[in-house]
């Protein structure tokens, strides 16, 4: 898959690209990340992408001509490379759709996409209303630039490529991938100076207790801080009767 990202500040990626076990997504071109610097693409001496907005206030805005051209290049080489002739084209705003685990698993078995990132006050809205596929989000808060969402959202895709992880059934273990929070984890050593010790389930070798014992982790922690995640997970039909048995108990 391909993803091709347009930004005014290209160098914030190569140090993620290149570090961690994503790393091995994109080396191997798994997720082959081409990075297109916007200012590249501006006509003026100053290389300016930005301008102030009609109609006053705070701000500046995003210049919709140097954001097209970069689009048409990166559409043109993505079609003589790959065929592909309309690519989605994914915007990174605060007023877009919250990204989640379904919406990675998804872009994670496609064949990439176009990452806008703005800046500012945002982007001259006749770029977005032509080009624009899907709006996405990290959350209820504001950034100041599309870069951050972007790096995540690359990072989530990298992880669930084949080979990226240690262990091919890691990812299946991750919060939100069976609908709930991920359990507790420990390591060595079994006691800490101050008496702080594993659970001693996690030491029993039992492997049909531990796994009970990870659910109803998983369960109660998802409960207390997500019940969304709960209701989701039941109307989804994704919660046994020991599921339920446990909920009903807490």
């Amino acid at each position: 898959m391909r993803f091709d990202v347009l930004t005014i500040f290209p160098e914030l990626f190569a140090p993620h690209l290149a570090h961690g076990v994503t790393r091995r997504a994109f080396e191997s071109r798994q997720v082959d990340v081409r990075l297109w610097p916007l200012r590249d693409f501006a006509d003026d001496n100053y290389r300016r992408v930005d301008d102030r907005t009609y109609g006053g206030g705070p701000g500046m805005v995003m210049l919709a001509e140097p954001l097209e051209k970069a689009l048409a290049a990166a559409k043109a080489e993505r079609m003589a490379e790959h065929g592909e002739a309309e690519p989605a084209v994914i915007h990174f705003t605060p007023t877009g759709a919250r990204i989640d685990q379904a919406r990675v698993q998804q872009l994670a078995a496609g064949p990439g996409a176009i990452l806008l990132c703005g800046r500012y006050e945002g982007i001259d809205q006749r770029v977005l209303d032509r080009h624009v596929t899907l709006e996405l989000s990290l959350g209820d808060f504001v950034l100041s630039g599309g870069e951050l969402p972007a790096l995540a959202l690359l990072d989530a895709v990298a992880r669930l490529q084949d080979g990226v992880l240690g262990d091919a059934q890691s990812h299946l273990q991750d919060s939100f991938s069976d609908g709930l929070l991920d359990c507790p984890h420990y390591s060595r050593p079994e006691l800490l100076a101050d008496g702080r010790a594993v659970p001693p389930v996690l030491l029993s070798g039992h492997h049909a207790d531990i796994r009970r014992w990870r659910r109803e982790k998983s369960l109660a922690l998802t409960f207390a801080r997500r019940p969304d995640l709960i209701a989701a997970a039941r109307a989804a039909g994704l919660l046994s009767k020991a599921d339920e048995a446990f909920l009903a108990g807490l």
